[in-house]
């Protein structure tokens, strides 16, 4: 017992924020800042996933890379144009009276890139690149799914060192510190308030999806989109809770009896798009279901393809052994004597 209550005593009440000079450091002239890596980190795991499943389908790096060149800046682009439109556009263009913001924009370290508008216009990056490589853009989507949770899953602790994106007032052991003196810091609370830390949560169901959908696709094996709208069903689920707890500005937008923020809209939107796209994909294409992840026309040439397989079954000749005959004299060995030489036919 006495054990355990040190054991207790041991553990933190709490999640301690970073200390403000966590969140960024200097080399030379250069400032790093503690959010894009996390949000490098996160596009380097994911590549690194995606590349795996793609060779496992007959892709290549190069074909990987040459995706990625117009995905990842789509994807930066839209996710930046998500945050300034929807999240607080009050503040960046100064509308109410408030004063302009407007040279923030660029300014993407001090955080704010939303995931919707970064999948949706990442997609467009994605799709120039697969027309170029000759790629269906459906099974790059679905060999990228599992991946792209795990970079979410990376790129949320940026939210923890710039001390934002927290939930409301919490009494649960692992709720977040965060600086009063921040100017994150929601007014009219005391200082040692503790706030649910929503970033800790998504990264959770992210690192939770990613073993979801890889267990999906071992046992379903699921193609033309079918893994990519589950995974845009599993994110909505968990962004539809996380955005409930938010306290950072955003659009409120009522329908009926509800007024809700409006990235949990856009989150209930997804569960609703991601599972009739589902039943589309298993109901209408998937009888239709082609294991190319290549465009038609665009298959590597058969002469190619007939000289890897020549070339992997000489191989497999050469390193193959000699049957033994049981029925030879000598009972299978060979009679050959060791000192006769081998005739043009066998050489």
């Amino acid at each position: 017992m006495a054990g355990l209550a040190a054991l207790a005593l041991a553990v933190p009440a709490s999640i301690p924020s970073p200390p403000p000079e966590f969140s960024k450091f200097s080399i030379g002239p250069l400032t790093i800042h503690a959010y894009a890596l996390c949000i490098l980190a996160g596009i380097l795991i994911a590549l690194w996933v995606t590349n795996r499943r793609l060779a496992a389908r007959g892709g290549n790096s190069d074909m990987l890379w040459d995706i990625a060149i117009w995905a990842i800046p789509f994807g930066i682009v839209g996710g930046r144009l998500y945050h300034v439109l929807f999240t607080d556009p009050k503040y960046y263009f100064g509308l109410d009276g408030q004063q302009q913001h407007w040279i923030e924009i660029p300014q993407l370290w001090l955080g704010g890139l939303g995931i919707m508008g970064a999948i949706s216009l990442g997609a467009v990056g994605a799709l120039i690149g697969c027309r170029r490589t000759g790629i269906r853009l459906s099974a790059f989507a679905d060999a990228a799914a599992p991946g792209v949770l795990l970079a979410q899953m990376a790129g949320r602790w940026g939210n923890w060192f710039n001390q934002e994106l927290f939930g409301a007032p919490t009494t649960l052991p692992w709720g977040l510190e965060i600086d009063p003196n921040s100017y994150n810091f929601p007014a009219g609370y005391p200082a040692d308030t503790l706030f649910h830390p929503t970033f800790l949560y998504e990264s959770i169901w992210n690192l939770l999806g990613f073993f979801v959908l890889i267990a999906l696709d071992k046992k379903f094996q699921l193609r033309r989109g079918a893994l990519f709208c589950c995974y845009v069903i599993w994110y909505g689920i968990g962004r539809t809770f996380t955005e409930s707890l938010r306290l950072d500005p955003a659009e409120i937008i009522t329908v009926g009896p509800l007024s809700l923020r409006i990235h949990q809209w856009f989150a209930i939107g997804l569960v609703v798009f991601g599972t009739l796209a589902l039943i589309y994909v298993l109901t209408v294409l998937r009888p239709q279901n082609k294991n190319s992840i290549f465009l038609p026309g665009r298959e590597p040439a058969p002469a190619a393809v007939e000289r890897q397989a020549n070339s992997t079954a000489g191989s497999s000749a050469a390193n193959a052994q000699p049957a033994k005959d049981d029925n030879a004299p000598g009972g299978g060995k060979s009679t050959q004597d060791p000192g006769d030489k081998p005739t043009d036919d066998a050489s």
